[in-house]
């Protein structure tokens, strides 16, 4: 089956301020742009069949860079949650809010104030990953590797629906900028590769086809995905 490396954008003005960001137009800062410039020298082997990314700037800049002169197909299902209302404000004072304990003990139920709810955040990103997965593996086969960009709150809930973990259990994974986080779905279920990824990518490359009756010695020692 195809699989789908999520890399989340580079740092960002906000991040570097303690402000949170939420879909407001924030730019990757100078050490942003030199992260995502270093993922573009990881992910440079691999052959990609596809970009997808969320529309805010920062992940543009990040895709920019990470492959330039190419165009990702933008999907809205991938863009940050809507904190409404939280969006623009330190997170030190936002801390100190009830909800907070809310966003970080009892997630699935967290509705921001004129915003999104986390759990609606995450039912709309799973479903974007999982149908551009399954349109990349029917265009293009099963050893297709595509890039999706999104942001870390969207990517750890992705990787918790891949884990089999609920919700609740997300803020246990991290998603540091600029990192990659690997997940191959298959019929029957996902398998995650890699987390918070932030070293060489080059195991990645698709293995070039076996002549007819031989067996790489990772399938003959039940390696792979399918260990």
């Amino acid at each position: 089956m195809a699989t789908v490396l999520l890399l989340r954008h580079g740092r960002t003005t906000s991040n570097a301020s303690g402000e949170l960001a939420g879909r407001r137009p924030t730019e990757l800062d100078e050490t942003g742009r030199a992260q995502a410039t270093r993922a573009g020298e990881r992910l440079r082997a691999l052959p990609l069949a596809g970009v997808v990314t969320s529309p805010l700037i920062r992940c543009r800049q990040t895709v920019d860079l990470v492959r330039p002169g190419i165009e990702p197909i933008v999907d809205d299902g991938l863009i940050e949650c809507g904190y409404g209302d939280w969006e623009g404000r330190p997170l030190k004072e936002l801390s100190k809010d009830p909800l907070w304990k809310v966003v970080q003990q009892h997630p699935s139920a967290a509705i921001f104030p004129n915003g999104e709810a986390m759990a609606e955040m995450s039912a709309r990103a799973v479903a974007t990953i999982r149908r551009w997965d399954a349109k990349m593996n029917a265009e293009h086969g099963p050893e297709t590797l595509w890039l999706a960009c999104s942001h870390g709150d969207v990517i750890k809930a992705i990787l918790a629906d891949a884990l089999g973990l609920h919700l609740d259990e997300f803020q246990r994974i991290v998603a540091d900028p600029a990192s990659v986080s690997v997940i191959t779905y298959t019929p029957t279920r996902p398998f995650v590769v890699r987390v918070n990824d932030t070293g060489d990518l080059s195991g990645l490359v698709p293995e070039k086809p076996k002549p007819d009756g031989e067996v790489s010695s990772d399938a003959a020692v039940g390696g792979g995905a399918g260990a």
